[in-house]
């Protein structure tokens, strides 16, 4: 399934949870079920606004965006963390409110039916975007996936938070006496909310200041040495930068000094479909070829060179911290 086809599913059942949910918390008038309530006005709103940016992703690139639209997942999904960060205080305004002023709470039990629905069915897309966001290479939709499955798990302190309300009410003795657990169950649904929303705009702000995605160039870095060639004397200023599913590659690469264009073209091609057959992301490449010197004869394993200066030594392993520098590997 297509990420865009799967953000209109997230983006339905955005608003049918959400009517679920907010009719919830109009049956029984309680701050736990009106953070989920909360909760389901950011899943809709990001659910459109997520659609609208995997949309505008998967357009080719022009004249005015040469790298592509990628980038605006990342702000579709600052836009989302920061909209989960603002639910979460205001969970904690309507959750302190009910701490000084309690009022009373009905009908938990048909809140509690609605609560474990949506809970599940948030867990089950949650995953499932998650998956297919990761599949696919799609921050919005692995954003939305982590968020719902957040509030799948919340779900599950706001069941057992009614559960015990419902508990306490069925005692004469104790009924009214304990509102205070439904503040207090709503201030720790808020702490998750919070946290939630932090990393899901700490990891956009880093899309959007291009933050090296570690992984991703460890996993780069680990292919080009594995099937490194003896031709492919030196590497360096790697860059690898993620556009949406565009993946682009900026690197220096040294070849012997006596290869025409063809040849270097052969090998520049040989890279970058290397690369092209162990990722299923769109591969862009801008390689610099830079001719070999006298010095790197001494890491250059290429036995049959008919202008070698210096005998071999020792062929330097590659690796993301000497891949990375801007200057080319000399061996004296």
């Amino acid at each position: 399934m297509t990420v865009i086809r799967f953000q209109r599913i997230v983006a339905a059942f955005a608003v049918i949870l959400f009517l679920a949910k907010i009719t919830a918390w109009y049956v029984t008038n309680s701050v736990m079920v009106l953070t989920d309530a909360l909760e389901g006005i950011v899943n809709m709103v990001t659910g459109f606004l997520g659609l609208y940016s995997v949309s505008l992703a998967a357009k080719p690139r022009d004249t005015n965006h040469p790298f592509g639209h990628g980038k605006v997942e990342y702000l579709s999904s600052a836009v989302e963390g920061t909209l989960i960060i603002i639910s979460a205080f205001l969970i904690i305004y309507e959750a302190t409110e009910q701490l000084i002023v309690p009022h009373e709470i009905q009908k938990l039990d048909t809140g509690l039916v609605i609560v474990v629905s949506c809970g599940l069915l948030n867990y089950v897309l949650g995953k499932a975007a998650e998956i297919t966001g990761r599949k696919q290479n799609s921050i919005v939709l692995e954003s939305a996936g982590k968020h719902l499955i957040t509030d799948g798990y919340s779900s599950v302190a706001i069941i057992i938070g009614l559960t015990l309300l419902i508990g306490v009410q069925s005692i004469p003795a104790t009924k009214g006496k304990y509102l205070w657990l439904d503040s207090a169950v709503a201030l720790g649904f808020a702490m998750v909310i919070l946290t939630t929303g932090y990393k899901v705009l700490r990891r956009s702000i880093s899309g959007i200041m291009d933050e090296v995605d570690e992984k991703l160039l460890v996993s780069v870095v680990r292919v080009l040495q594995e099937q490194r060639q003896s031709q492919w004397v030196d590497m360096h200023n790697l860059r690898v930068i993620q556009y949406g599913k565009l993946l682009h590659i900026d690197a220096h690469m040294t070849l012997p000094w006596y290869y025409n264009l063809v040849e270097m073209s052969k090998e520049v091609n040989n890279v970058e479909q290397l690369v092209k057959s162990r990722f299923d992301n769109q591969v862009e490449f801008f390689i610099h070829v830079d001719n070999c010197l006298p010095e790197q004869c001494t890491l250059c394993s290429l036995h049959d060179c008919g202008a070698r200066k210096h005998k071999f030594r020792k062929l330097e392993e590659w690796n993301v911290g000497n891949l990375w520098t801007d200057k080319p590997h000399l061996h004296g």
